[in-house]
């Protein structure tokens, strides 16, 4: 928590290579109260500012032009609807006990090596949109200045490094600053394009796509939410931002409250809007530029600002919009990914490699994937990997409202440190792996064609439903191994708040917060999470 000299080697000292934690912001542990120093407004403009990519625009333009206009505003709303449902718990619980996705699925019925798959969905969430918001940009530097696309994902992928390397502090800064100018130069152009072309909308809404499919059919509605519930995974990089919220008080709790609710589940909201936007944009070029590619933001966009300046200087306005937002959300899907891929890495290893090795990691996969045309296959990749979020999503949110507040089988604090949980928890694996693996079957046909495109329906209905059952099932008992940490002084105070008291660990010699340690029986003293993590 202090900086410290970081050259002992690793054996002697296992949380010596993160003691500069202003570099590694908290990868596997708990944020703790003398960092959080940021207003919940400051927060959460900074979660806010990584919802500023384009892939919405991407993803509204293909289901409008697939499904037609009434069916996909149905989709994109009820998407909207689920994920802001499903990201009501996360988020409270993220800002209120400051930790991560990952932290908050162990002590929510996956256990302490359990939650190493959910790592790997939401690490593998940073790269596949990494990849496609790298795309979009690539495709914006070929039409503005005629860079190859080979060479676009390079300068693309390159870019993001150094803002990734400094994590929060970098991070706020970065998104505070430039999300006005995002904001005029994305809602201008559209505005300007109704205010000019009314009768647009009339025949927008008339639309029935490409495809045939009538309007309000059930089956084209579910195909594309399954798309845009790719993006359910979204609350986890908002929530790697919401655990730096300050403390809940009864001063702050109106701001608290607001903070959390629009920068958590609350994304989703402008999420939407951008979807819509970007199948009106989508209907819009068709009807105006035959053979573009009606998906490609910097297309739509620059069609948009052609209508009202200059083309040297519409194009000009396009691509500025394609850099800024894909830096905004790229340096989001770098840092998140890196945080899931340590976290997964050390437990497993037993080994801290450093955040920094896994930022290199995240970049190359994403890298791989633009050069191999990921941006061709989008709605596939999207609607099959929508399965496996759906479930984790449903099933953790599920676990903390339920299990925890209804039904009481677990206790509300998390509990996230080793040798205080079950290294797996039947509860959330279970309900998990057969809402996946009923869903993705039926995405990939195996329970009939009627079924097929209601795969996100079934991950959300088999998690839902599961995750209590296995709780009522297995009496809660697979959720705390001990209940005694071998300190007196408890981890929150009697308003639920983190206990800010300071500890020093015996094994790497600095100091945290009473969330964060434990009574070692092997190092005959107390230890920090991440030490305890590292013992072999």
């Amino acid at each position: 928590m202090h900086n410290s000299s970081t050259t002992d080697t690793f054996e002697d000292k296992p949380a010596s290579v993160a003691a500069n934690e202003t570099l590694e912001d908290y990868t596997l542990r708990y944020a703790p109260h003398s960092f959080r120093r940021w207003s919940p407004k400051v927060v959460a403009i900074t979660a806010l500012g990584g919802i500023a990519y384009l892939a919405d625009f991407s993803i509204g333009a293909s289901i409008g032009m697939t499904y037609g206009t009434t069916n996909a505003i149905f989709s994109i709303l009820f998407a909207a609807i689920i994920i802001f449902i499903t990201g009501v718990p996360l988020a409270y619980y993220a800002a209120r006990y400051n930790i991560d996705l990952d932290l908050i699925t162990r002590g929510a019925g996956f256990g302490y090596f359990g939650s190493v798959l959910t790592s790997i969905i939401f690490a593998s969430f940073t790269f596949i949109f990494f990849a496609l918001e790298g795309s979009i940009m690539a495709q914006g530097l070929l039409l503005g200045l005629g860079i190859p696309l080979w060479a676009g994902y390079l300068i693309s992928t390159i870019m993001v490094i150094p803002l990734v390397i400094y994590g929060m502090k970098a991070l706020s800064t970065l998104q505070v600053w430039t999300t006005p100018i995002w904001l005029i130069l994305m809602i201008g152009p559209v505005a300007y394009l109704i205010h000019k072309e009314p009768d647009l909308v009339s025949q927008f809404a008339s639309f029935t796509g490409n495809t045939g499919y009538a309007p309000m059919d059930m089956a084209a509605i579910m195909l594309g939410a399954g798309i845009c519930l790719s993006l359910i995974m979204q609350i986890g990089e908002q929530i790697d931002y919401l655990r730096f919220m300050p403390a809940k008080t009864k001063e702050n709790s109106k701001a608290w409250w607001a903070a959390v609710i629009s920068a958590g589940p609350g994304w989703v909201i402008l999420g939407a809007i951008k979807q819509i936007i970007g199948a009106f944009l989508g209907f819009y070029l068709l009807t105006k530029i035959p053979g573009v590619n009606a998906t490609e933001p910097v297309q739509q966009f620059n069609a948009a600002f052609h209508d009202m300046l200059p083309g040297w200087l519409a194009l000009t306005l396009a691509v500025i919009l394609v850099v800024i937002s894909q830096i905004k959300i790229n340096v989001t899907n770098a840092y998140s990914g890196s945080l899931a891929w340590t976290s997964a890495y050390t437990r497993i290893s037993k080994h801290y490699p450093g955040r920094i090795v896994f930022v290199i990691v995240n970049l190359v996969i994403a890298l791989l994937l633009m050069e191999g045309n990921m941006f061709a296959v989008l709605g596939k990749i999207l609607g099959f990997y929508s399965n496996f979020a759906i479930a984790w999503v449903v099933v953790v949110a599920t676990d903390i409202s339920i299990n925890k507040y209804l039904l009481k089988l677990s206790p509300k604090e998390p509990e996230y440190r080793r040798d205080m949980l079950y290294n797996v928890n039947p509860v959330g694996m279970v309900s998990f792996l057969v809402a996946a693996g009923l869903s993705i079957a039926a995405f990939f046909g195996l329970l009939g064609s009627f079924l097929a495109p209601y795969s996100p329906l079934i991950a959300l209905i088999v998690g839902f439903v599961l995750t209590p059952i296995m709780g009522i099932l297995t009496k809660g008992k697979y959720y705390i191994k001990s209940e005694n940490d071998g300190i007196k002084e408890p981890r929150y105070d009697a308003e639920g708040t983190p206990v800010a008291t300071v500890y020093h660990c015996v094994s790497c010699n600095e100091n945290y917060e009473r969330p964060d340690v434990l009574y070692s029986h092997q190092h005959q003293g107390v230890i920090c999470s991440l030490c305890k993590t590292m013992e072999k």
